[in-house]
């Protein structure tokens, strides 16, 4: 018996089911080896017969595999696509290309987008010509914007003196005097900022060495890392730092004292709790970054000058380098002077809810006292659930009058 040679060697047949666009559905036959423009023929002379006529009938149409919704190729078979049996493919003609826009149309939109094309640097000097010059400098403009951290400093000065008051008022003044003074002489290892130490142990560093590195660096991440780093081979690096002062025997002579004035009158006392927190705020005295004073001294400049930049700008070694090469605003006496008691900012601050009801608290106290000489700890209490309301509201107060 005679088979054809093409009939031995011939692939799989799949039977594959076909889509039309306009609805017709048939099952075709055919090979692996088929190509997918023989089947797109075949498909076109069972959906369509004599459009074949037109050459350009074939290359009008794809065809489409619907499960993984992508376009076969003409030149690649049925298995090199990937086509298995029962398969459903969609017969699709494809979108006839836009028309060619016409020189008109062309210029016409080139005009269009001339016209609403931003002006270059020539035009707005010649459209601005006629008008006076006005030589403003950018400097001025960035003093114009109130400082925050400069008008926090007064801010907290002033408020510190309202809430002294207030406390004064209170039936258990002393008692709140002496818890703020207690807490004033907490230990240093008890104030350490959970958040930051935190985040060194996580970085693998033991608690100890990043405790220590904290209270160097005044609670600051970076720098603690930095410390931690350069003295990791020190031998000394798990030595303790010296213990805390004593507390001042001063203040606590002085609560002793308007604990007795308190029985002679509420006006001598209130006084007398004054002077307390006067000799209270005295504790906590401002201390530079060490490494900052060296690396401004060795710049050139004097080191009280340098004491004195950086108290002005909150320990930060590159604004405090910037206050020393320009005007010097603000000065260093300018920082213990409060904000005026009846401008319209602190008047705001003032009438807010929140900050009424937190100046009652002593906590709240003991924290302005604390961000006055240590601004780096201002994160810590913003993160406290007592006094972070109140340093939101005044950072909003002030937010929105200096836009205003």
């Amino acid at each position: 018996m005679f088979v054809q040679e093409e009939k031995i060697f011939a692939g799989k047949v799949l039977r594959l089911h076909v889509c039309a666009s306009d609805g017709a559905e048939w099952l075709e036959e055919a090979t692996e080896d088929t190509s997918v423009e023989q089947l797109k023929e075949r498909c076109l002379k069972h959906c369509a017969p004599g459009s074949l006529e037109d050459p350009k009938s074939v290359t009008h149409h794809k065809l489409i595999h619907a499960a993984s919704e992508r376009v076969l190729s003409d030149t690649k078979t049925i298995l090199e696509e990937n086509i298995q049996d029962h398969d459903v493919l969609l017969l699709i003609k494809k979108r006839a290309p836009s028309p060619l826009p016409k020189m008109a149309d062309v210029s016409a939109d080139e005009k269009r987008k001339q016209e609403q094309k931003a002006p270059d640097r020539d035009a707005i000097v010649r459209a601005t010509a006629s008008l006076p010059s006005c030589n403003m400098d950018r400097a001025v403009v960035q003093t114009s914007m109130r400082d925050f951290q400069t008008e926090l400093r007064k801010i907290l000065l002033s408020l510190i003196e309202v809430a002294q008051k207030l406390l004064a008022l209170s039936p258990g003044a002393v008692e709140l005097f002496t818890k703020a003074n207690a807490m004033l002489d907490e230990d240093e290892e008890e104030r350490v900022d959970e958040t930051a130490l935190r985040q060194l142990t996580e970085m693998g560093f033991p608690e100890t060495r990043a405790v220590k590195a904290l209270r160097l660096n005044h609670m600051s991440v970076p720098q603690a890392m930095e410390w931690l780093i350069e003295h990791a081979d020190d031998p000394a690096i798990d030595t303790p730092l010296p213990g805390q002062p004593s507390a001042d025997v001063g203040g606590t002579e002085a609560l002793a004292e308007a604990a007795a004035g308190s029985s002679e009158g509420d006006e001598e006392a209130r006084d007398e709790l004054t002077e307390i927190f006067k000799k209270i705020r005295r504790k906590r005295e401002f201390r530079a970054d060490s490494r900052a004073v060296i690396s401004l001294m060795e710049m050139g400049f004097d080191e009280k000058e340098v004491i004195d930049a950086l108290k002005v700008n909150n320990n930060q070694q590159n604004a405090a380098c910037e206050w020393l090469l320009g005007d010097r605003k603000p000065s260093p006496e300018e920082l213990d002077k409060g904000i005026d008691p009846n401008s319209p900012l602190f008047q705001a601050i003032l009438d807010n809810p929140v900050v009424q009801l937190g100046l009652t608290n002593p906590k709240t106290l003991l924290a302005f006292e604390d961000m006055l000489e240590n601004p780096l700890n201002s994160t810590q209490w913003m993160n406290d659930p007592e006094t972070g309301p109140v340093m939101l509201q005044i950072s909003r107060i002030f937010q929105t009058l200096n836009r205003t």
